[in-house]
């Protein structure tokens, strides 16, 4: 099938709820059967992975080169409006779509699909599902077009805390003033607009915070410089700097006070993104180690052949199955914890499966001339960014013992 006509298909295919089109949070039935969208969807992302993504994923990680005629060609496909309406140039998919896409184009280049996930799943879908349509005219319709969005919360003093966030609000009359620093904010270099997170009144903690939309080309608004990092290299995560960045008070999602909740929602979907980027990292490296050990030859015989390879293949697929079964459960119903189980597991097992892939390949695994480093590199940060699993276990904790106090 055509690209434009798999496209086409996608938008007919498309959920139904009492005659009309569901949102993406209406979709709450689990099941491993995928529907003919999400299998439209998955075929035409493992095709292009592996057509565009794949060949160059080295490449780009090498030269940490922001993947530009990638994205390019994916806004083409419309997946950089993957969850928006319809009417503002999205294919209007549920989650799970999403979560497909993003886990089909990290197999083929993590650093890609890290970039649609982020823009996805915390920026373009905050606007589209919070946004006034002012906002989503002007801070949505064109990234959905080619303009990349991103999502400013973390601080140089406020990760995991996001309630100690430091950047200020300050109203005046009609326009609200920006003042601060705000940490790992990925393709912001790149970016045209981004969601700034601020406190109007740091006494009130995190019913002080409010969410903004910022251009990124506002005066008083500075990039740092591209920080480097040990995986998804293609990635720019730079600081931002906002030096009394003067925005009209139209430019606030949501109202004062609404900005930590509006932030723990918008993470809540994150979460799932970079569980299904980890679901496609650790597929790749599973790809990766079959590969090489049907190729390769050691006492005579193929490695498949070896028990202990054969163990470790064993092992490395049930850890893929397991992280994606967490994943797709948590596209499908969202909630805390179910995005916070999803990303932790996934993970931590695609860590232990880029591990098995190094241990696999031996020296070769240690070769920037092969795939599988660059899978172990990639790995790792999935279990920092989005939340740290530390934070990961304290959520399901939680949220675990509340659920059974309601029994």
């Amino acid at each position: 099938m055509a690209t434009g006509a798999l496209v086409k298909s996608t938008k007919l295919c498309l959920y139904t709820l009492h005659g009309a089109k569901a949102t993406a949070s209406q979709c709450r039935t689990f099941t491993t059967q995928l529907t003919d969208q999400q299998q439209s969807i998955q075929d035409l992302c493992r095709r292009f992975s592996k057509k565009n993504l794949r060949p160059n994923a080295s490449k780009l990680d090498l030269a940490g080169r922001f993947p530009f005629d990638e994205i390019k060609k994916l806004t083409d496909l419309g997946l950089m409006g993957a969850n928006v309406d319809e009417e503002y140039g999205g294919l209007g998919l549920d989650y799970l779509s999403l979560a497909i896409a993003v886990e089909e184009l990290s197999r083929g280049c993590a650093s890609t699909g890290m970039i649609v996930s982020i823009h996805n799943f915390l920026y373009a879908n905050l606007v589209n599902e919070k946004g006034t349509e002012e906002q989503k005219e002007q801070f949505l319709r064109d990234f959905t077009k080619g303009s990349i969005g991103c999502f400013s919360l973390s601080e140089p003093g406020a990760g995991s805390d996001a309630a100690s966030i430091n950047t200020k609000a300050i109203q005046d009359g009609d326009y609200w003033v920006l003042k601060g620093k705000k940490s790992w904010v990925s393709s912001a270099i790149e970016g045209s607009a981004t969601t700034v997170f601020a406190t109007f009144d740091p006494d009130l903690r995190h019913k002080g915070i409010a969410c903004f939309l910022v251009p990124l080309d506002a005066e008083g608004v500075f990039r740092g410089k591209k920080e480097p990092i040990i995986g998804v290299r293609a990635v720019t995560a730079c600081d931002l700097t906002l030096e009394d960045v003067r925005i009209p008070k139209s430019y606030m999602v949501g109202e004062p006070g609404d900005g930590f909740k509006i932030a723990m929602e918008q993470l809540d979907q994150g979460r799932i993104g970079i569980a299904a980027h980890a679901v496609g990292i650790a597929q790749a490296a599973l790809d990766t180690a079959i590969n090489y050990a049907k190729e390769r030859v050691a006492f005579g015989k193929s490695l498949t052949r070896l028990p202990s390879v054969k163990d470790r293949l064993t092992d490395m697929s049930i850890l893929v199955e397991t992280a994606r079964l967490l994943t797709y459960r948590a596209a499908t119903n969202v909630s805390t914890k179910n995005s916070a189980m999803a990303k932790y597991v996934s993970g931590r097992n695609a860590a232990a499966v880029a591990d098995h892939c190094v241990q696999i390949l031996g020296g070769r695994g240690l070769s920037t001339d092969y795939d599988a480093e660059r899978h172990f590199r990639d790995a790792r940060g999935t279990q920092i960014y989005g939340g740290v699993t530390d934070i990961q276990k304290r959520l399901i904790g939680h949220y675990l013992l509340k659920e059974n106090d309601a029994l």
